[in-house]
């Protein structure tokens, strides 16, 4: 595989004001509303995305018959120093799991519990 193997992400959520505010406070960043093709009831809110630039989007969705925080996907989300998310995550209605660690030439990770019950990832390289 030529391509970085990840394409598209969903977080799924159980209320989607709530999340969508955690993720917007913790990422600083806006989400939008997407549209359902199918009018099937599905709500989703995209994270923001630049086509020409390295990485997967994705969005918040909330699906009927699929509740938050029972999967076992791990999604990392990227950012300049991880330590000024993770110091939003708390205050945003999450909790952090594993503070920020070294993981040796790669950088460094939090780990975190959203709102809703998922856990999520915060990578930089400082």
């Amino acid at each position: 595989m030529s391509n970085n193997p990840v394409a598209w992400f969903e977080i799924y959520v159980d209320e989607m004001v709530r999340a969508q505010k955690f993720y917007e406070s913790v990422l600083d960043v806006k989400l939008e509303v997407l549209g359902d093709p199918n009018d099937s009831g599905i709500e989703m809110l995209s994270f923001p995305a630049d086509m020409e630039k390295y990485g997967a989007t994705g969005a918040l969705v909330k699906i009927k018959g699929f509740p938050a925080g029972g999967n076992s996907t791990l999604v990392y989300f990227s950012c300049e120093d991880c330590a000024v998310e993770e110091a939003r995550v708390e205050a945003a209605g999450g909790r952090i799991d594993k503070p920020k660690m070294s993981i040796g030439e790669y950088g460094f990770i939090s780990l975190a519990m959203d709102s809703e019950g998922n856990m999520f990832g915060l990578h930089s390289m400082q």
